[in-house]
């Protein structure tokens, strides 16, 4: 399963979604045509070449925000690596050795295909990875979303629903919510988050409980009080 961001404008939220991927056990990362804006942090980004896509480097920043997902980023340029993150200069490109590609959109539009939530694909996703099948998740740029050319490259339509009075993920926020709920359907268990059972000895409590006697005897405690 790998993550798609095509034309991402913000340096930043490449780098917080390969977090937000690592996160949830994803490690694949396409990027295709980023448009990069200048920032505060990245004041002359780096423009991206569609006649050379492999020369782009990311910026600072996008490793920065990345944290301990730099490795998810680092090996951006190499196109040959499946395990790494791959830069294209077309969706069709980073597309093209995929059975499932699912478009990321909040927006109706003149498309017949179901709009489905996140909740409602995984299972079909998951059930095509575990065949040894490539599936894609494709992510707009921050500003304008996916286009209807774009669009129309995937099969599948996810939406992420929300409130309709109020509703504006940012990019990586996007990629955290679809990545958690893969993540959340593969039962993994939590066992690395239960603490250990070391249950004290019978002779251990009488020397914890002898300890305490005589620190509580050195402070006065029992002064005033039957030990």
């Amino acid at each position: 399963i790998r993550i798609i961001l095509t034309r991402t404008s913000h340096p930043s939220n490449i780098g917080s979604a390969a977090r937000a991927m690592k996160t949830m056990g994803l490690h694949k990362l396409t990027i295709v045509a980023p448009n990069l804006m200048a920032t505060p942090m990245t004041e002359n980004p780096p423009v991206f070449d569609p006649e050379r896509p492999q020369s782009f480097k990311l910026p600072e920043e996008s490793f920065i925000l990345a944290s301990g997902a730099a490795d998810v980023l680092e090996n951006a340029t190499i196109a040959a690596s499946l395990h790494n993150a791959v830069i294209t200069a077309t969706l069709d490109e980073a597309l093209a050795d995929t059975t499932l590609a699912c478009a990321l959109t909040s927006r109706r539009r003149e498309i017949t295909a179901p709009l489905q939530t996140p909740r409602d694909l995984v299972p079909e996703l998951l059930q095509a990875a575990n065949r040894g099948e490539k599936v894609a998740l494709v992510f707009g740029n921050e500003t304008f979303g996916l286009s209807i050319e774009e669009v129309q490259a995937c099969n599948r339509l996810m939406t992420i629903n929300g409130n309709p009075d109020y509703f504006s993920l940012n990019l990586a926020q996007a990629v955290q919510v679809v990545c958690y709920e893969i993540f959340s359907q593969t039962d993994s268990p939590m066992t690395h988050l239960q603490q250990e059972d070391h249950a004290a000895t019978h002779e251990q409590i009488k020397g914890m409980v002898a300890h305490m006697e005589s620190v509580m005897d050195d402070i006065g405690f029992f002064n005033r009080r039957n030990s």
